[in-house]
């Protein structure tokens, strides 16, 4: 595993101090992590990037990736209506395939549970990552943005099919599968290799319950034991639910184009959004409530010391953890590469709906790697 280079203490201090100034509660979660619950929220796609341990009993562990979801389970605990967490840990990555670049590295963060505009909210915390991470001495640094709510504002106004436009929606955080959905391509295909959609074709004429029987049944035979926090009824849900979605309509050549020239847009942050509204004219109702919003957010942000110059608006953009639902930004360093970010961070708001839970507030949050900040790490 490879591990960052040591910090000198005072460039440390100096990358840590913007975050570590915020007044909020400190929070040290435990490096073991629930897989399941993770999965659920941010995909099985993670799972080739994650340190999978396994515990005492039969459910699967994996060391932590991040601390935004132990943050909000954090607040969901404490009973408070609003509040703000600062951590300070160590994260593991499994290497991309084909890479070398399994990682233990240190991460400095802060998860901020409130009301108010969310809009200022977004600025403080994309300002906070950007004067965070140039505590660290480099000088090749930018402020990309984007906006998962933007993308699916420009879904509603093309008029698409319910099921192809919630299927477009959910394959935003992954660009292989959103590619696959824009080519046209079937991604049943690669199910099928998995075995997914034989199981599904063998359980389609049952009832759920039934299904879920049979499904016990052949673990049974088959000696298996289930992990990851999934029982046989969750999986037969979710099989059905992707064979519906897999037989839903397809994009037209037509909206396949619109998509395509939507996501090529990379500009700042003005000209991108107006570049956006243009594209589906007089439909755009939601996407000129969201330029406005963004109007908002670069004053605000200018304000609280991020350089305009340096920002970038990106309608491709988003993030592998696909638990972010509105605004989200990464600061990157031309010296280290667009897959090397040296900050991040977004908004999360449902979040926690998606663990059964509800709060009163928004939910948004940022982090930097010191490793990375620091100009003297090459």
């Amino acid at each position: 595993m490879r591990l960052e280079p040591s910090i000198p203490p005072e460039a440390f201090a100096a990358i840590r101090e913007p975050i570590r100034a915020i007044a909020a509660h400190p929070i040290d979660p435990p490096v073991v992590q629930p897989l399941g619950l993770l999965l659920d929220l941010a995909g099985e796609g993670l799972r080739e990037r994650l340190f999978i341990v396994q515990g005492g009993g039969t459910l699967e562990s994996c060391l932590r990736t991040d601390f935004t979801l132990a943050a909000l389970q954090a607040h969901l605990e404490s009973g408070r209506d609003a509040g703000r967490y600062y951590y300070r840990g160590h994260a593991f990555r499994v290497a991309p395939p084909g890479t070398d670049r399994s990682e233990e590295f240190p991460q400095i963060g802060l998860e901020v549970f409130e009301g108010g505009d969310p809009v200022l909210l977004d600025a403080e915390m994309a300002a906070l990552a950007w004067r965070s991470a140039a505590a660290g001495g480099r000088e090749d640094l930018t402020l990309l943005m984007g906006d998962v709510g933007l993308f699916g504002a420009f879904i509603d106004a093309l008029d698409l099919a319910a099921p192809l436009a919630t299927r477009l929606k959910r394959a935003f955080s992954s660009p292989r599968r959103l590619r696959a959905e824009v080519e046209a391509v079937d991604i049943a295909r690669e199910r099928r290799s998995r075995g997914g959609e034989r199981l599904a074709l063998l359980l389609s004429g049952l009832s759920e319950t039934a299904a879920a029987e049979v499904l016990e049944d052949i673990w049974g035979l088959a000696g298996i034991e289930p992990v990851g926090g999934r029982g046989p009824a969750e999986i037969v849900h979710r099989l059905a639910e992707r064979a519906a979605l897999d037989a839903s309509p397809r994009l037209s050549p037509d909206q396949a184009d619109m998509i395509e020239r939507f996501l090529a847009i990379a500009d700042s942050p003005d000209r991108a959004l107006a570049a956006a509204e243009a594209l589906v004219g007089s439909g755009g109702g939601a996407l000129r409530g969201a330029r406005e919003a963004w109007e908002q957010r670069m004053t605000a942000l200018e304000k609280a010391g991020a350089p305009l110059d340096r920002v970038r608006f990106s309608a491709a953009f988003g993030r592998a953890f696909g638990y972010y639902d509105g605004a989200l930004f990464e600061v990157r360093s031309a010296a280290l590469g667009d897959e090397q970010p040296v900050a991040a961070g977004g908004r999360y708001d449902g979040l926690a709906a998606k663990l059964g839970q509800r709060i009163s507030t928004g939910a948004v949050g940022c982090m930097v790697r010191p490793g990375r900040a620091w100009a003297g790490a090459r």
